[in-house]
């Protein structure tokens, strides 16, 4: 068993905040695997409804665990799973538990009370350098086109039919299990669609015609994808200068192998790994900030930033992606400081093996690979 020894950090120093671990992540991205990797661990798995049962009476069944660490796998499985991870917060404080699930807590309607100031929340990426670094295998073409689900990032060959049966599973356990939508074939033409055009500027009227429903109902679609941690939406960052894009988000796939599935790629082109190396970017940033606070810049010229943070002075992180420093032209830099003279630009290369600086016109550039990053920003 691999020990994914970034993510057993961030547990740990979760457990030190609270006693109420929720582990969130699509389907398939390791949260059982990594809950057992987990030293002195006890495991139930709520699917199962012997374990259910055993949750009939959640004081009686705490009492076994005074001063231990417990995994609830599942828990949305359970009849009333809020009911059990409050009582165990305000009433057993030294049992450490891990919940995990599927969907975001909250998300459906079994959640109700989201156990606010109760619990830590860790949201479980799909796999990043560190994972990498951790599996053994570190060739980024290959995490691109497998993904960073570990089980399909292991095999030898494209995993083109377990990505069709995860959606299959994901409709079947997630979508109809925690939302109970109808229309099938609407929704997960719209959620193909997303992937092949992953990265791009979303406007709800352009799938109203494919998926066959109303711009409300596609509206409403995407909102279950964010839910579920399936999408990533990227909303522009602005101060509403007539200039500027204000409203028109740009929605991401959670894992890289399931653009290139359904964009028929195979093989990748130089071109193809700039955009995936964008979304790998994006993953490494969620992992490490545990945020969706990621926005992106676009003038009505058609100058685009990548992604803006905002750091603790409120001035804007610009991070421009781009897989070789060739591939690199300033305009969209200087064009963003033009309008926001104040902030930190930085381009995140995949052959930046030390960080260095760069003058362009009136701006410093910063080039520097993923570690470095994730340090800057943390």
């Amino acid at each position: 068993m691999v020990n994914r020894t970034f993510w057993l950090n961030k547990i740990d120093e979760s457990w030190q905040e609270k006693s109420i671990i929720w582990l969130s992540g699509v389907r398939r991205v390791g949260k059982t695997f990594l809950c057992r990797a987990l030293p002195d661990i006890e495991y139930f798995d709520c699917e199962l409804p012997r374990v259910r049962k055993l949750m009939d009476d959640p004081e009686s069944f705490l009492d076994n665990f005074h001063g231990k660490r417990i995994v609830l796998d599942e828990v949305h499985r359970l009849m009333n799973p809020s009911e059990i991870l409050k009582i165990a917060a305000d009433h057993y404080p030294d049992v450490k538990v891990i919940a995990t699930g599927s969907s975001m807590l909250g998300a459906s309607s079994k959640f109700r009370d989201t156990l606010t100031g109760r619990k830590a929340e860790l949201w479980l990426t799909p796999m990043g350098l560190q994972d990498l670094i951790d599996f053994g295998n570190v060739d980024l073409p290959h995490r691109f086109l497998h993904g960073g689900l570990p089980p399909y990032f292991l095999k030898k060959t494209i995993p083109e039919k377990d990505i069709q049966e995860w959606m299959d599973a994901y409709w079947a356990k997630d979508i109809q299990e925690l939302f109970r939508l109808e229309r099938r074939y609407s929704f997960m033409k719209f959620a193909e669609i997303l992937f092949a055009q992953s990265g791009s500027i979303f406007e709800a009227t352009r799938f109203t015609r494919p998926c066959e429903v109303s711009r409300t109902t596609i509206a409403n679609y995407l909102s279950v994808l964010e839910a579920t941690f399936v999408v990533h939406i990227i909303r522009p960052f602005s101060s509403h200068r007539p200039t500027e894009i204000v409203s028109a988000p740009k929605v991401y796939a959670f894992d890289t192998g399931f653009v290139c599935a359904h964009r028929g790629w195979t093989e990748l082109r130089q071109e193809d790994k700039g955009i995936l190396w964008e979304h790998f970017v994006l993953n490494e940033m969620q992992a490490h900030l545990q945020t969706r606070k990621v926005l992106y810049w676009r003038d009505k010229r058609g100058h685009e930033v990548d992604f803006v943070m905002l750091s603790q002075q409120k001035t804007p992180f610009a991070i421009e992606c781009k897989w070789s420093q060739s591939d690199f032209d300033a305009g969209n830099l200087i064009s963003f400081r033009k309008q926001y003279p104040e902030g930190e630009n930085l381009v995140v290369t995949s052959d930046s093996n030390r960080p260095f600086a760069r003058r362009y016109k009136d701006i410093t550039v910063q080039f520097v690979g993923l570690k470095e990053l994730s340090k800057i920003l943390t």
